[in-house]
């Protein structure tokens, strides 16, 4: 897809982080925007921006987790702003869990499992359809994450398993529009190459009601991207950081290249898959990643 103007594109999660960033790349390149969110102060100031910048836009209370609620998104995007072109499954949730697995509340699966997981699912249940029928050149973009689709990272054992079930997930998406010969293109995106600086480690201002906890913020101690670097400091390790708007650009032009992997990495991340391969290959038994 090399001409996003007039293209109507749906983010869900798109409020703020890459979602946000997503949105205001594709309405300066012409697309009218379609963001579906549940966090009402974030959904209020990207109205406000998006119309600033004569960005034709509509801004959707949108649950990922209700396919309803999903269906409702699909068809304000196609009556208000008259069809479907790209849709970016992205919103996502870090439950912020920390020490042993067999310790942590079910409250944590459920929700980071029903956002992350599910709320693809619903995703592609309710646009998928959709764009196939159009029988025109679509997109359907998953955001993932390289801790579970390439590399296990032991800290956040439920956000992992999310994460490698989203990858499984996308790839199989892919390889069905392949088979099919449909005109929708699969891309799976990889924020990065360094941690991003959104707020996913705040995710708990989003957490529904009914999966509240008595602990405030995450057990982790790590609620901002702040806080996860003075943490990495107590280690000696300098944490280094990627904007979304960064991000945003990076997957915008790979979709003009109907890139599968929207995926930037640094020569460690090459280096860990590589090890990653080999140790599968051999064989090794597998000993954790340092912090970072």
């Amino acid at each position: 897809m090399k001409d996003f103007n007039g293209k109507v594109a749906v983010i869900t999660g798109g409020a703020s982080g890459v979602g946000r960033s997503l949105a205001f790349a594709l309405g300066r390149r012409g697309a009218k925007v379609a963001v579906g969110d549940v966090d009402a102060d974030a959904m209020q100031q990207i109205a406000v921006d998006l119309e600033a910048e004569n960005i034709e836009a509509i801004v959707v209370h949108c649950d990922v987790t209700s396919l309803e609620s999903l269906n409702a998104l699909a068809d304000a995007a196609t009556d208000k702003l008259g069809g479907l072109d790209l849709v970016f499954a992205n919103a996502g949730i870090g439950a912020g869990e920390t020490g042993a697995m067999w310790d942590y509340s079910e409250k944590d699966w459920q929700w980071c499992l029903n956002v992350n997981v599910w709320g693809v699912i619903n995703s592609i249940r309710a646009f998928m359809p959709r764009l196939v029928a159009t029988g025109k050149e679509a997109h359907f973009v998953v955001t993932g994450s390289g801790n579970g689709a390439y590399l296990i990272l032991p800290d956040a054992p439920i956000y992992t398993a999310s994460k490698a079930t989203v990858h499984a997930i996308t790839e199989n998406l892919h390889y069905q529009c392949q088979a099919g010969q449909l005109p929708v293109k699969v891309s799976a995106l990889f924020p990065g190459p360094h941690v991003v600086d959104t707020g996913l480690f705040n995710s708990g201002r989003v957490r529904p009601e009914a999966l509240q906890k008595d602990t405030q913020g995450n057990e982790s101690g790590i609620n901002s991207v702040d806080d996860m670097k003075e943490m990495a400091a107590q280690y000696g390790i300098e944490l280094q950081t990627t904007h979304p708007d960064e991000v945003a650009e990076m997957a915008v032009k790979g979709l003009e290249q109907d890139a599968f992997w929207l995926l930037e990495t640094t020569e460690d991340t090459d280096a860990k898959i590589r090890a990653r391969a080999e140790m599968i290959l051999n064989r090794t038994t597998p000993v954790p990643a340092m912090l970072g």
